[in-house]
């Protein structure tokens, strides 16, 4: 993905102290300036110094350190350029990580990764023995996946159109099970909706619901309890729900990474992934170089792949 990667320090801007040459870092697109009221606050992960936007990539100066070969400026997606060889990073959106942490698990916490652990994580913050229904297993999906079962869920409903997405939620993996405990194929239920089969799997319905597809009528139709929305409408639809679902205790959370504050908790992920306590390794089932790109791509457009590592030297 454009916005997830790890690099090495090649050079440092003047007063930067944070970073040296050579240090293995993990950019991430949501800054983190640890001075601002955001930054202090438990409650959100969005600086304020450094706010999110998807627009054209520049500089907190509203310049661009990019230009092509006529001296045009060029913008990067996100402020971090992760198909390019080298990149210029706010010092904001970087994180020092590991330099033992495998190149492709670094990779992952960039973005999808900690989106889907950190949904359950700190978004959430789901309880042990407690029921968690996702929508959607692709890698985000996957990434809720092992988010719950670090949180101690006792049943994980994954939900998805393609068969094949049960083996691969139920595989065993380091010998541990990757986390889905139980799976519901909507084209299958014959008669009956998701929701009535999730209540009736759960008795009553799961205390978590998260929404990986970016499908309104799913959002609106997770069921009771906390949903969290990790899904982008291509077309940015209205949400349209009966005011008492809000007043019998449904809550909705959005979620942008997950919750995750990237220079606080990618380094606890890493760690927890080098501890085992995490299994993102499943995620990546292709790796390929930089000239095989749009084979990546045409692998995830054919559902063929969860997440491709694209290594720069290869």
């Amino acid at each position: 993905m454009r916005r997830a990667c790890c690099r090495v320090v090649e050079s440092v801007g003047d007063n930067v102290e944070e970073f040296a040459v050579g240090d293995a870092v993990v950019p991430a697109f949501l800054g983190q300036c640890d001075s601002c009221s955001s930054c202090a606050s438990e409650e959100t992960n969005q600086c304020t110094a450094v706010p999110f936007v998807v627009g054209p990539g520049m500089r907190r100066d509203g310049t661009t350190r990019f230009r092509d070969s006529q001296g045009a400026p060029l913008h990067d997606f996100l402020a971090i350029s992760s198909f390019s060889q080298y990149a210029v990073v706010d010092v904001t959106q970087l994180v020092k990580v590991d330099p033992a942490v495998p190149p492709p698990l670094a990779c992952l916490l960039s973005c999808g990764a900690s989106t889907g652990v950190g949904a359950a994580w700190r978004l959430a913050k789901v309880k042990p023995d407690s029921s968690v229904a996702i929508f959607g297993l692709g890698s985000v999906g996957l990434a809720v996946v092992q988010g719950a079962k670090m949180c101690g869920a006792s049943k994980i409903i994954g939900v998805d159109l393609n068969p094949d997405k049960e083996t691969i939620g139920k595989s065993i993996f380091f010998g541990k099970t990757f986390g889905v405990t139980d799976f519901v194929n909507p084209s299958q239920l014959g008669g009956s909706s998701v929701s009535e089969v999730i209540n009736a799997m759960t008795g009553g319905g799961a205390d978590y619901c998260f929404e990986c597809i970016g499908v309104s009528s799913v959002m609106t139709d997770a069921g009771r309890g906390k949903t969290i929305i990790l899904g982008l409408e291509q077309d940015g639809k209205p949400l349209c729900l009966p005011s008492l679902e809000f007043l019998l205790g449904k809550c909705i959370i959005g979620s942008l990474l997950g919750g995750v504050k990237p220079k606080t908790d990618i380094p606890i992920l890493a760690q927890k992934c080098m501890d085992k306590e995490l299994e993102l390794e499943k995620l990546v089932t292709h790796e390929v170089g930089l000239q095989e790109i749009n084979t990546a791509f045409e692998l995830l457009l054919q559902g063929k792949s969860l997440r491709s590592i694209i290594w720069m030297d290869k």
